[in-house]
């Protein structure tokens, strides 16, 4: 009941114009990384109050929403399970942490992936070994490689910077924009907090880094030293 409940819920809040808009944005077209996925044009503030009012949901109908086509189930799906897990006990955060990571699949655009990540697979890995993440990253497959990427947010916020680099070395070449995006973000939060040693990572790849990684990463740097490196002077 609470399954069908929450898709009607979803339902009533569709917006033509708004779906229209984020099929563009979300670049849903043949070919493009997110084909065949179906925007019903709920706003995020809209999908922040479902999830919020469906925190009981059980693990099987998260399920049910990660399956689905449609944006929206998932990304509520996701926005649920986020605040399952701040609410867990250890056993329970393991437990949604597993489901999470084997859900790769239908974590399958960026603001899935940013959204979640770092509060799921980052919090949980935040004092354990890191091995799934470097599986991650060296796939071949998209969502996989930002995962891994932007869960490094949360070490990131703990002043816990050497998977980070690591992470962003393996995907130093990739040859997709949403990972040049990803690395680019998360060498930029690093060097919030650690401008020199994410200079020292940069000295050593800006010159060989693709062009849209370099300019996330320096984005906050003052504008003299910016040129600099965007003119190959450093």
């Amino acid at each position: 009941m609470r399954l069908q409940s929450i898709k009607k819920e979803i339902k009533s809040f569709a917006n033509k114009e708004k779906k229209a808009i984020y099929q563009r944005f979300f670049k849903t077209g043949k070919g493009d990384y997110g084909e065949g996925d179906i925007f019903l044009g709920l706003t995020t503030p809209q999908s922040k109050e479902i999830a919020k009012k469906y925190i009981d949901l059980s693990l099987k109908d998260l399920q049910i929403l990660l399956n689905s086509k449609i944006h929206e189930h998932r990304s509520i799906a996701l926005g649920i399970l986020v605040r399952q897990y701040a609410k867990a006990d250890s056993k329970e955060q393991k437990q949604i942490f597993n489901f999470y990571m084997k859900n790769y699949n239908n974590i399958n655009n960026w603001d899935l992936v940013d959204c979640s990540a770092y509060k799921i697979a980052g919090l949980y890995l935040l004092n354990k070994d890191k091995k799934i993440l470097y599986d991650f990253a060296r796939s071949k497959h998209l969502w996989k490689k930002r995962i891994a990427m932007i869960t490094c947010f949360q070490f990131i916020r703990h002043k816990e910077f050497v998977d980070t680099l690591k992470i962003a070395r393996i995907l130093l070449h990739d040859k997709h924009d949403l990972i040049h995006k990803a690395v680019g973000w998360m060498l930029r939060e690093l060097g919030k907090r650690d401008q020199a040693l994410e200079e020292r990572f940069l000295k050593r790849y800006y010159n060989t880094m693709p062009r849209t990684m370099l300019r996330y990463a320096i984005e906050r740097f003052e504008e003299t030293k910016r040129q600099k490196y965007l003119k190959g002077k450093i």
